[in-house]
Parts: structure tokens; sequence; C-alpha cells
């Protein structure tokens, strides 16, 4: 395939997740001062194609390739835990939201340690469609008059460590008991003047299902009722 060709085709999440980690580098090395590191980085998630990717990291060391991307297919991912739980590295070891937001959701590898932080800003970490590059891992927040969500389905075990002066670090409603094989998720870090929360919520999927299942058993009740009404 020609580098035109490739640069037309549509970019995935994970592209946009490696392009976003040399640009954090970029930032932390003072390649990037913060205002281009945003710029930059709100480009990078809002990519439609390779080609809107490429130029963001074209002038930074890391960037191995004009298009930072691969045309190899992950493997389809097993069921259960067993499944999720990756090993290795994560697609993403952290966030920054200074006077902004950041968000990550959908399919991605929660790290052994991610770190993330909020100034006068917010940033939502949903781990319910994530692989685990470990059996535990330990998501560290702080946030200075901003606040982090962190969101995670039923049957994960969490642990929070996290000091609030003037802020909260929110526990998570328990909703049962820990499923086997499920990660263990530590949160720690600080809050000043600001928060993180911790929410469970059903994966869509799952949703789906239930709600499936609930107008199959109001069909059938419909249906048993009206049997009882005929002679």
């Amino acid at each position: 395939m020609s580098d035109d060709a490739a640069l037309d085709l549509r970019a995935s999440d994970a592209d946009r997740e490696r392009v976003a980690e040399v640009l954090r580098d970029a930032v932390a090395e003072g390649r990037l001062d913060m205002e281009e590191f945003e710029e930059r980085l709100e480009a990078a998630y809002t990519a439609r194609t390779y080609g809107e990717l490429a130029p963001l990291t074209r002038d930074l060391p890391g960037a191995a390739a004009p298009v930072p991307v691969s045309f190899v297919k992950e493997p389809v991912r097993g069921e259960g835990w067993a499944g999720r739980v990756t090993g290795g590295g994560g697609s993403s070891t952290g966030a920054v939201a200074i006077l902004s937001g950041f968000e990550r959701k959908g399919r991605w590898t929660v790290p052994k340690r991610f770190s993330c932080f909020a100034f006068m800003g917010g940033g939502e970490l949903d781990l319910r469609e994530a692989d685990f590059a470990d059996h535990e891992v330990e998501i560290s927040c702080v946030a200075i008059m901003g606040g982090v969500q962190v969101i995670v389905e039923p049957g994960v075990e969490v642990v929070v460590r996290g000091v609030g002066v003037m802020g909260a670090f929110e526990h998570p409603r328990d909703d049962g008991p820990v499923d086997p094989g499920a990660p263990r998720v530590v949160i720690s870090g600080f809050a000043f003047w600001g928060g993180v929360g911790v929410e469970r919520k059903l994966r869509r999927s799952e949703r789906q299902r239930l709600k499936e299942q609930r107008r199959l058993e109001r069909a059938e009740r419909r249906e048993q009722r009206r049997e009882r009404r005929e002679p």
C-alpha cells in the first residue's frame, strides 16, 4: 500500500493513543509547551484518518515513522477476565487536564500504574471495556480545583487510598462479591478543592442483554394472561 493511500485510511483508538503517548513524553521533556500540547492532543483525539495524525508527531522524537500506526489486526479478545488481563504494558500511561479535560474509554489497556493530573479541569476513566496489564493496577490521581471520575463494572475489586484536603475521594457503592479472576483497582493520590469519584456501572452490552431479557419476560407474561382469558 502506498503512503498516500495509507494516509486516507481511518485511524483507530489505539492509533490515537500511540500519538497521545508521544505528545505526553514531549511535553514532559520540554519539547512542547502546554498550549501546543493541548492543541495537538485535542487534534489527536478528534483525528479520523492517519493523515490527520501524522503531522502531530512529525517533528518529535519517538515517532518512528511519519504515520505511527499498525495495519496488523489485533487478535479477538477472549471471554471473561482471563482474556482481559493481558500482561505487558498499557496503551496509555497517563493523562493531563489543565483548564481542560481528558477521557479514556472503550477498548484500551490499563497499565500497572496510570497517573493523571487535573487542575481546574476534569477527566473520566472508564474501565468497563478495558483490558488490564496486570491483576492489580494502580490509578494515581491528583485533582486540584478539578475532578476525576473512575467508572468500573460490578465485580471489580476497588481499593481507595487517596487523601482529600478540602476535597474528597469517594468510595464506590458495593455491588456484591468480586468476580473470580477480576482485577484489583487501587485508586490513590491527592485532592485539594477537588474530588475523585468512583462509580459502578454495567457495560453497555450487559445493559442491552438485561433490557432484552426484561422485554422477553414481559412478552411471556402477556402471553400467559392472554391464554388464561381464552375459553
